[in-house]
């Protein structure tokens, strides 16, 4: 996917979203996988995920909103994934299986590599 067409899925979303948007145009790599997985499965992943980073008190955005709409999408989505230049922050991507549609966007931040707390998400 040209970084352009991603940018125009990720423009006039959520802050989630819109973080992701200023993080591309910074700068940041990106990748976005052909292959589809189930939004179901993804959803049950994610929430385990959102319970984790809760109990660990790492910083999410986005990530509530991701596991709701994730699971009402009910269809495949393709994954897509934006790491900061600087490797602060991962932004996850969940595209419709044509990639034409931002169905979620969630963003996690990355513990420093010598900080106490590393995190697992």
């Amino acid at each position: 996917m040209e970084r352009e067409q991603l940018e125009r899925l990720l423009g006039g979303g959520d802050d989630t979203s819109l973080a992701a948007l200023s993080a591309l145009r910074a700068g940041a790599s990106y990748v976005v996988w052909d292959e589809t997985t189930s939004a179901g499965s993804l959803a049950t992943a994610y929430g385990r995920r959102l319970r984790h980073t809760f109990r660990k008190g790492i910083d999410t955005s986005g990530l509530a909103r991701a596991v709701q709409r994730l699971d009402l999408h009910g269809r495949p989505v393709r994954l897509g994934q934006i790491r900061t230049a600087d490797g602060s922050w991962v932004f996850m991507l969940f595209l419709d299986k044509e990639g034409s549609t931002l169905v979620a966007c969630t963003g996690v931040r990355r513990a420093r590599p010598n900080s106490p707390r590393a995190d697992t998400c």
